[in-house]
């Protein structure tokens, strides 16, 4: 019979891309290097859980929640966040690859991304206020209607973000970053 609830348990270097991990609650779990890629995780809960070297590329997590979940070295290609379970939605992400992942519409304020490559992502309509991009790659990464107040992105690099379309009020920035937030007016700087 198959468990409905995992707490304190590491379960290490496991391949659910051809048997995907049961859909139940995991508490305080540590998932290493195991490979979620192409699987399914729909409406598995995951609280104050570590994934550290895993690759979840392409997995589905439609109504998945994710509270209190930090991924380290992770590759998370094409996740479609913004179809997890909104409630108490919480990450931090650390040298992880977060490329063409999908925040649309998420309130996710104070979320860490640090030393990430998050390019072709979407963070359209969502709400990162007082978030950290701490040298994060944010090439082609899209911001629209997003509220950015109070975020740091002095140390990231790549980014392109419209004044007149985000919320941007007190959000950190450096030279020459900042040249990022002028690049609709196809201007030169000397």
């Amino acid at each position: 019979m198959e468990q409905d609830y995992y707490t304190d348990r590491t379960f290490d270097r496991q391949d659910f891309s051809s048997t995907p991990l049961p859909a139940v609650e995991y508490e305080q779990c540590t998932f290493q290097n195991c490979d979620f890629s192409g699987s399914s995780l729909i409406n598995a809960v995951f609280i104050d859980c570590v994934f550290s070297g895993c690759n979840m590329s392409l997995t589905t997590i439609k109504g998945t929640a994710f509270r209190g979940v930090k991924f380290q070295d992770c590759k998370l290609l094409g996740l479609r966040f913004d179809e997890c379970n909104s409630f108490n939605l919480s990450f931090t992400f650390e040298r992880c690859s977060l490329n063409n992942t999908s925040f649309f519409g998420l309130k996710i304020k104070k979320t860490v991304f640090s030393h990430c490559q998050i390019r072709e992502a979407d963070f359209t309509n969502a709400d990162l206020t007082a978030s950290f991009f701490t040298h994060c790659d944010l090439l082609n990464t899209t911001f629209g209607n997003t509220v950015l107040e109070q975020a740091d992105f002095r140390t990231a690099e790549h980014y392109l973000i419209d004044p007149d379309r985000n919320k941007i009020k007190k959000a950190k920035f450096t030279l020459p970053g900042v040249l990022g937030l002028l690049a609709k007016y196809n201007i030169q700087i000397t």
